[in-house]
């Protein structure tokens, strides 16, 4: 295996998942669409450094080093940082803030990395100065609750809050969701019927945009996923 993942839960309300990984060598590997933004600390010879990645809306092949050591931070959708705006950071146009072994820079401030059993503290201090927010409007309707005001303005305020629109929201979950019931052991077929796939070759399409991969391919070793988890 190129990457090897460890993933926990949070208690934190903005955060979805923190995770940690280490590549065993060098190699390339599927790089999933995703709907969080996401940001990951990275140590790799004698570098350490925080980058904030935006959600990406077509899967990708990244490069992996060897030898690297990261920790993630994902967050829930509905959640951001205002001074970073989501579209602007969105399909792999990553922002690494400055920094040093140590500490790295953000708001004219300087911060402690972040580790896998920390994360939630480091988030709550971010969250104190203002740095994460959370649009009350968007999470409401993630949740299925009905908003008052025009379409339009929820709309708006979902791109500013998320970086995406609900429809791309809805589809990339849709493709994560089919790809995780694959690694389970549903049939092709089963996993059309169950998401409301026209067919298979519409199943097909979706998950060779958003996976990066075709549904006989979902599960094969020398074709690695990114982290593929059960999001609340």
């Amino acid at each position: 295996m190129l990457i090897e993942f460890d993933d926990r839960a949070s208690d934190s309300p903005v955060i979805d998942r923190v995770w940690q990984s280490r590549s065993a060598h060098a190699g390339q590997f599927h790089s999933m669409a995703t709907c969080n933004w996401v940001m990951v600390v990275t140590r790799h010879r004698g570098s350490t450094f925080l980058t904030v990645r935006g959600p990406e809306t077509a899967a990708s092949v990244a490069d992996c080093p060897a030898d690297g050591e990261w920790v993630g931070i994902h967050f829930r959708l509905g959640s951001f940082m205002p001074s970073i705006p989501l579209r602007a950071i969105s399909n792999r146009k990553d922002l690494t803030l400055p920094g040093s072994k140590r500490t790295f820079r953000l708001d004219g401030s300087w911060w402690e990395y972040p580790g896998f059993q920390n994360a939630e503290v480091f988030v709550d201090r971010l969250i104190r100065k203002g740095l994460i927010t959370t649009d009350p409007v968007v999470v409401a309707a993630l949740n299925g609750q009905t908003n008052e005001g025009s379409r339009r303005t929820e709309q708006r305020r979902f791109v500013q809050a998320t970086g995406m629109t609900r429809a791309t929201i809805r589809q990339v979950e849709r493709a994560r969701q089919a790809t995780a019931l694959l690694l389970g052991g549903k049939s092709i077929a089963d996993v059309v019927y169950a998401l409301g796939y026209y067919d298979q070759a519409h199943l097909t399409r979706s998950l060779k945009h958003f996976i990066g991969q075709t549904p006989a391919q979902v599960g094969r070793q020398e074709e690695q996923l990114s982290l593929l988890y059960n999001s609340e």
